[in-house]
């Protein structure tokens, strides 16, 4: 099962990094071309959301199943330099993306206009890849590869 889950885990991101990156640019291009908020962009921002959450769910489950996360002993945890990043830092720096996408969905829904709209997806999205960026790298994984 933890094969399992963590092969789907390592998938995901590809699909979760691929979606934020064409809601990213999407926003830029809005915000700096000053184009209207299209359904396209609606789309492609609640996708990015939803598979971000899935990507989540899917890592909150694979952390009861690792066999590199101590939740049982967070003393012996906070030794251990990888220990601690994937009992705690992992776990905590994508927790906080998660909400930071789900933040910025929520806004540009609420927003008035195409200009606030992609404002709030370029801001809270862009800080949430910079998040995810930095987790993976932290981890020693490749991003990409």
């Amino acid at each position: 099962m933890y094969s399992t889950l963590l092969g789907l885990h390592s998938g995901l991101r590809y699909i979760v990094i691929l979606l934020l990156a064409i809601a990213l640019l999407l926003a830029l291009i809005g915000l700096f071309g000053k184009k209207p908020y299209s359904q396209i962009n609606r789309k492609v921002n609640l996708f990015a959301m939803i598979f971000t959450h899935t990507q989540f769910l899917v890592g909150l489950i694979l952390y009861f199943f690792s066999p590199v996360v101590n939740y049982a002993n967070m003393g012996e945890a906070m030794k251990d330099t990888m220990t601690r990043y994937w009992t705690v830092e992992h776990s905590v720096m994508m927790l906080f993306a998660t909400v930071l996408i789900t933040i910025g969905h929520s806004r540009s829904k609420k927003a008035a206009d195409g200009f606030n709209k992609h404002r709030s997806i370029a801001l809270y999205y862009g800080l949430a890849v910079l998040v995810i960026v930095v987790a993976i790298y932290q981890s020693g994984r490749p991003i990409l590869g």
